[in-house]
């Protein structure tokens, strides 16, 4: 009796395993209908993204599943609306800038949108500073982590974006690119002629960003009172920069300890990340949306499973199965490279359905415009699982967490 029992069950589990669906990949014309926007009246940004464009990329054959079709389908938090970086690479500052906003609304009931570019501007003085110091050895990229933004606000606060949007009334999106160009030439020849004055080299930044981006203003006028942008924060905003945390999960380095986030980005060498193991990292997730908590996550999005035409990222089966997605399958693919430090997003809502829990993801990058809910993706929990490195949240969310940590 126990014989056939058990191959009846054994039975019922073979057909089960086989009656679940099998992702299927095709090759699809790459498009990106609002880079293509940002960039119309640039010649040669133009071409360079019809040229990306005219290139086919394999991604997965979402027409059999049963996916999200809007973001009011999702249980969500308060947040400003969508807003894009145009053909920047600030995602970093539009991210944690976000979640920011939906913060001061969470703690003080205020609606604020602060400016991203205040936030750019001063990183990249805080960039040059080290570029001085490091004699030129390190990345100087427009990119960067949602710790700057928290450094940022320690040192400068914030301002609304009313006061400070940070590109001329000429343009319709942010666009850094010449910017970014001449500051970088500028720098390479203060290295090739050794010209290691700290000052003169910040000043010169300085000059060529209030070109492009105007002139960032020392104080803001609230309700009649003058503020700086750090009495603006505190006082206004009521956020205290200190107050948030970084959650991380990888087997490289010891679980319940800090480490460092060892990308191009991080290009400060910040070890402020609180390593904790897979479970605990995807169980805090979900406890804080649903307790009302929104958090930045940054990670991977360069995968067959993640299509902004579709608004969704998934993990197809033929890359691998859910029931395999564990800390191994991460740190693999983080030690070989194939996940990396692509982008910031801000988590604002969440879904439990059928097939698993997905997350609201508020997206400032262009492809998060080309589907139909317009700034909005629905990660599914596996692809945060495999693909998201680390998310950002208010330190009183995870004091289970914390208090694993020696210091």
């Amino acid at each position: 009796m126990k014989k056939v029992v058990f191959l009846l069950v054994l039975s019922i589990s073979v057909s089960l395993v086989y009656s679940s669906p099998k992702d299927i990949g095709k090759f699809v014309n790459s498009s990106n209908k609002m880079m293509d926007s940002i960039v119309s009246t640039n010649k040669k940004d133009k071409e360079k993204s019809n040229k990306i464009n005219s290139k086919k990329t394999f991604k997965m054959d979402f027409s059999k599943r049963d996916l999200p079709k809007s973001e009011k389908e999702f249980k969500t938090l308060w947040h400003t609306p969508p807003t894009s970086q145009g053909s920047t690479s600030t995602c970093w500052s539009f991210s944690t800038s976000s979640f920011i906003e939906s913060e001061i609304k969470r703690l003080n009931a205020k609606e604020i949108k602060i400016s991203e570019m205040y936030n750019v501007y001063w990183e990249y003085v805080e960039k040059t500073k080290a570029f001085v110091n490091l004699r030129g050895n390190m990345n100087f990229s427009e990119g960067s982590q949602s710790n700057a933004v928290i450094r940022v606000l320690m040192e400068h606060g914030c301002l609304p974006e009313s006061e400070y949007e940070g590109k001329t009334s000429t343009c319709t999106f942010h666009e850094h690119g010449v910017m970014h160009n001449e500051i970088e030439s500028y720098l390479q020849n203060i290295k090739k002629t050794n010209a290691w004055d700290e000052s003169a080299v910040i000043n010169t930044v300085m000059s060529i960003m209030n070109h492009y981006m105007g002139v960032p203003p020392a104080t803001v006028n609230f309700e009649g009172k003058s503020l700086t942008p750090g009495q603006y924060m505190r006082n206004i905003a009521g956020i205290n920069p200190e107050d948030y945390v970084n959650i991380f999960s990888m087997m490289q380095a010891p679980y319940y300890t800090k480490t460092e986030y060892d990308v191009p980005d991080n290009w400060w060498h910040s070890n402020d990340y609180y390593n904790v193991p897979l479970d605990d990292f995807m169980n805090s997730l979900k406890v804080n949306i649903e307790n009302g908590y929104s958090m930045f996550i940054a990670g991977d999005v360069s995968e067959a499973g993640i299509d902004g035409n579709e608004d969704v990222a998934l993990i197809p089966s033929f890359d691998i199965p859910s029931e395999y997605i564990d800390e191994n399958a991460r740190q693999f693919r983080y030690s070989n490279g194939s996940t990396t430090d692509d982008h910031g997003v801000h988590i604002v809502g969440y879904d439990k359905r059928k097939d698993g829990y997905w997350f609201l993801i508020k997206d400032s990058g262009s492809s998060g415009f080309n589907g139909l809910s317009k700034g909005y993706y629905y990660f599914h929990e596996d692809y945060i699982k495999l693909k998201i490195t680390y998310f950002m949240v208010h330190k009183s969310a995870v004091q289970n967490l914390l208090k694993k940590f020696a210091n």
